[in-house]
């Protein structure tokens, strides 16, 4: 895998394969998540997907993948660290399954170009229609998580613990926000962004660099430069003298308890493994001991956010069990802390780290993933290397990451009627 400068903050990876019978390719702007930009970029990829200059709505825009045997087109919002990346995912059969020495490398690029650099217009700005459904449809989605009571305590647990970080915003904005964008303001951004942020492209398949690099190179020859607006550096901060504790009622059947703790630990692969062991795989101390044994949880799980040091659970519960659960989930805390667990504990948790990492390699889509979360972050880190460093992690190196670890936050959702 290769990585060139294309063009002025232009970024281009090159992942040689024949392991997939399609080649995947993306176009990323890579800035900072603000909370004032975040549902402008949300909305602006959105408005892009509608259509081109050359193929000005989305029944143009079918008939042109059909004519690229069924290429697969779909805009995209990620969060990674402290940065929003936007943009394009693209896939088509690979060149060397076409009839005929035909190439379908160079349209598609073409397209992915159009889609950013010539979209459909209307009046010198983007298309108003588009614009104002396009805002309907991302409200919509903003709000939806409150149907899903799991996303819902999710995202309010982390608008809780990093308020007045960036890593408090949402992917996709807040719904107020979106709401009072115009037509005349979303075009302004789209100009503003298009000349001054970072763009990533990505591709995987058969096809040799210099011909990837030609293809992209001619794609976004029209991409205008005018000054750089770099990805943001993900910050850490310390947890908090007292953990903060948060409870909302709602008319809800089921408890939502979710903890977040902060570390300052700069071993990532023994967080990484730490966590795997505290609820991160299906052999973990809380889904064993709090779930299986105890019977506190509906469901319990840990994630390690690597970029900004944050570690979450998040578990379903009965009303009544919230005091027990937060002690239990804490126990199973201080027993990594002080090297309470048994080897099949620590073997079972690494096999399947390891396991997790070898599958990234197997999916051409989760390889651009962790491609544009290092890009993003401005990190070097290699799957292969990072197996590497996850087998060499030692029990010692496991409990000083635990001890790392730092209760910040506990957010709880329970029912209207529990409350006392």
């Amino acid at each position: 895998m290769t990585r060139q400068t294309l063009l002025e903050n232009v970024y281009l990876t090159h992942m040689p394969s024949e392991k997939f019978k399609t080649s995947f390719l993306s176009a990323q702007m890579a800035v900072p998540l603000l909370a004032e930009t975040a549902g402008l970029n949300a909305l602006l990829v959105n408005v892009l997907s509608r259509g081109t200059a050359r193929l000005p709505d989305m029944a143009a825009l079918g008939r042109e993948l059909d004519l690229l045997y069924g290429a697969q087109l779909e805009p995209a919002v990620r969060k990674m660290g402290e940065n929003q990346l936007f943009g394009f995912m693209a896939s088509c059969i690979d060149d060397r399954f076409l009839p005929g020495g035909e190439r379908l490398l160079e349209p598609l690029t073409e397209l992915l170009g159009d889609m950013f650099c010539r979209p459909a217009v209307q009046d010198g700005g983007l298309n108003g229609d588009y614009v104002d459904s396009e805002r309907e449809n991302l409200v919509d989605l903003i709000r939806s998580d409150i149907n899903d009571k799991r996303l819902y305590a999710a995202r309010r647990l982390m608008e809780t613990m990093c308020a007045g970080e960036p890593y408090g915003v949402g992917r996709m904005g807040r719904a107020g926000d979106v709401e009072r964008i115009t037509r005349q303001e979303l075009s302004g951004h789209y100009r503003s962004v298009l000349s001054r942020g970072r763009l990533e492209l990505f591709y995987c398949g058969s096809a040799p660099e210099d011909r990837v690099a030609d293809a992209f190179r001619r794609a976004f020859a029209g991409l205008p430069r005018q000054g750089l607006l770099e990805p943001a550096v993900t910050t850490r901060r310390a947890a908090p003298a007292s953990c903060r504790v948060v409870e909302e009622a709602m008319d809800v059947t089921q408890g939502k308890l979710c903890m977040g703790f902060r570390t300052d630990s700069g071993d990532v692969p023994a967080t990484m493994l730490m966590n795997a062991m505290f609820g991160g795989e299906v052999t973990s101390k809380l889904f064993l001991n709090v779930r299986e044994k105890l019977s506190l949880c509906y469901y319990v799980s840990s994630s390690f956010h690597r970029r900004k040091g944050l570690i979450t659970v998040y578990s379903g519960i009965e009303f009544e069990n919230c005091d027990r659960a937060v002690a239990e989930i804490s126990a199973q805390l201080e027993d990594l802390k002080n090297g309470r667990w048994e080897d099949w504990e620590l073997q079972g948790a690494r096999s399947s780290l390891i396991s997790s990492l070898r599958s990234t390699e197997d999916s051409a889509g989760a390889i651009e993933s962790f491609v544009m979360g290092q890009a993003a972050a401005g990190g070097s880190e290699t799957i292969p290397g990072l197996l590497e460093e996850v087998r060499a992690v030692t029990p010692d190196r496991i409990r000083e990451a635990a001890a790392a670890v730092k209760p910040d936050t506990i957010y709880f959702l329970k029912g209207k009627e529990a409350i006392a």
